[in-house]
């Protein structure tokens, strides 16, 4: 299993092994389900970086699930949002052509660039997830991004104790592909 994400899968500010990668590592072996965890998340990476990076990763690491945790780095820097879209499909392809099952993991920005961009930018997860039959955690910060006090004191990043309710986002979703893998 390869993640391929952001600072909000990179333990950014946390202490190593805090984070929801880490927690799903250990909740796949506490419920005995052999899987391995690759995470290659890079606090900054935006859907152009990962598409560049996701070649040599699949051909190096095999994966039979790739999370794909990007596209908040491309919003928050005013990224064209077309652009964005085009590096998810890319990214689901490649992953898929390399027989490899794909979790996209839905992200929400502020609304600093206006309501429009606001909510084509989210929209894009759904649209994107629908149109390649592929697997969508609809928001990961559900239930974590409204409350202020989970934040680092950056007001981007969420401290530790937000981190399991992160992994319950991603968790039925990714069970669904786990149940799945060897059909």
């Amino acid at each position: 299993m390869l993640v391929l994400g952001d600072s909000l899968s990179a333990e950014y500010g946390l202490a190593r092994g805090t984070g929801w990668v880490a927690l799903l590592e250990q909740r796949l072996k506490q419920k005995n389900i052999a899987a391995s965890v690759i995470n290659a998340s890079i606090s900054g990476e935006t859907t152009s970086g990962g598409k560049t990076r996701l070649p040599a990763l699949l051909s190096k690491q095999h994966p039979d699930i790739v999370i794909i945790e990007l596209g908040g780095n491309d919003a928050l820097r005013g990224l064209a949002l077309s652009a964005s879209e085009t590096n998810f499909r890319d990214m689901i392809a490649m992953s898929k052509a390399a027989k490899a099952k794909v979790l996209l993991v839905g992200m929400q920005i502020p609304p600093n660039y206006g309501r429009d961009y606001t909510e084509k930018f989210f929209s894009i997860y759904a649209r994107v997830a629908r149109e390649t039959k592929t697997e969508l955690v609809p928001f990961l910060l559900e239930g974590v991004a409204d409350k202020p006090e989970l934040f680092q004191a950056d007001r981007i990043h969420m401290l530790a104790q937000a981190h399991p309710r992160i992994l319950d986002n991603v968790w039925p979703h990714l069970q669904t592909l786990l149940q799945n893998k060897s059909k």
